[in-house]
C-alpha cells in the first residue's frame, strides 16, 4: 500500500520530484531521462513507468533553462526509437513461446492480449498509435516483433512514432509548461495528460465488449 501511494505521489508531483534529481544529479539527469524512456519502451516489464507526462515536464524545466530542450529531444528520441528496436527483438526471438503460456512471471499477459488485439484491428500503424497510449506501447514492439513484421518495416513506423511522440509532449512542456495557469495546476495538468492517454484504450475495451457476441444460455 505504502509503495502504491509512493507511486502515485511520484506521478502526481512529478514536477517536484524531477527538481530534487536535477538538483541531486546535475547532468547525470540526462542520463537518468535516458534509461526511464529507454526502460519504458525497451523492457516489456516495465509499462508502469511515467511516458508522456514525464516527457511533458521535462520540457516544462527545459523552459525554465533546467535542460538544453533540443539535447533532451535528441537524446529521448533515441532512448524512444532504440527501446522499441530492443524490444521488437525480444518479441521475434522470444516471443511466441511467451505469448503461448498462461502463466508468465513479471509479465501480465491480460495487457499481451489486448496489445496483441490492437495491432490486429490497426495494423502496423499500431506502432505509431501505440506510442501515445500507455501500457500499449510498451507491448506494441513485442507483438510486432511476435507476429514478424518486417524490421524494415517496424523501424520506419517506429522512427516516425518516436520522433512525433517525444516532439509532440517535450515541446508542448517546453512552450506550455510554464504558463502561469499551468504552473499552478501542474498535478491537475499531469493527471488530465494521463486520463487523455488511457482514454483510446477503455474506448476500446468497451467498444469490444459491446461487439463480443452474447451465448445465450440453453
Amino acid at each position: 500500500m505504502d509503495l502504491l501511494r509512493e507511486f502515485v505521489d511520484l506521478f502526481l508531483h512529478l514536477d517536484k520530484h524531477l527538481d530534487g534529481i536535477i538538483r541531486q544529479y546535475g547532468l547525470w539527469t540526462y542520463l537518468i531521462l535516458f534509461l526511464i524512456i529507454f526502460a519504458e519502451t525497451g523492457l516489456v516489464i516495465t509499462p508502469f513507468l511515467p511516458g508522456d507526462s514525464l516527457l511533458f515536464a521535462v520540457g516544462a524545466f527545459a523552459a525554465r533553462g533546467s535542460f538544453d530542450v533540443m539535447l533532451v529531444f535528441i537524446l529521448l528520441s533515441i532512448a524512444a526509437i532504440v527501446g522499441d528496436t530492443v524490444n521488437y527483438w525480444i518479441g521475434y526471438t522470444i516471443g511466441p513461446k511467451i505469448f503461448h503460456k498462461e502463466n508468465v512471471r513479471f509479465l501480465n499477459k491480460k495487457h499481451l492480449d489486448r496489445t496483441h488485439e490492437f495491432y490486429e484491428k490497426h495494423g502496423g500503424k499500431t506502432i505509431i498509435i501505440a506510442r501515445f497510449i500507455p501500457i500499449i506501447r510498451t507491448f506494441a514492439p513485442f507483438v510486432a516483433g511476435i507476429g514478424r513484421m518486417t524490421y524494415g518495416r517496424f523501424i520506419s513506423y517506429n522512427v516516425i512514432g518516436g520522433l512525433l511522440w517525444i516532439s509532440i509532449f517535450v515541446f508542448g512542456g517546453y512552450f506550455f509548461g510554464n504558463i502561469q495557469f499551468v504552473k499552478e495546476r501542474f498535478s491537475l495538468v499531469i493527471v488530465a495528460i494521463i486520463v487523455i492517454s488511457v482514454m483510446p484504450m477503455i474506448i476500446e475495451l468497451i467498444r469490444a465488449r459491446r461487439e463480443r457476441p452474447v451465448t445465450s444460455q440453453q
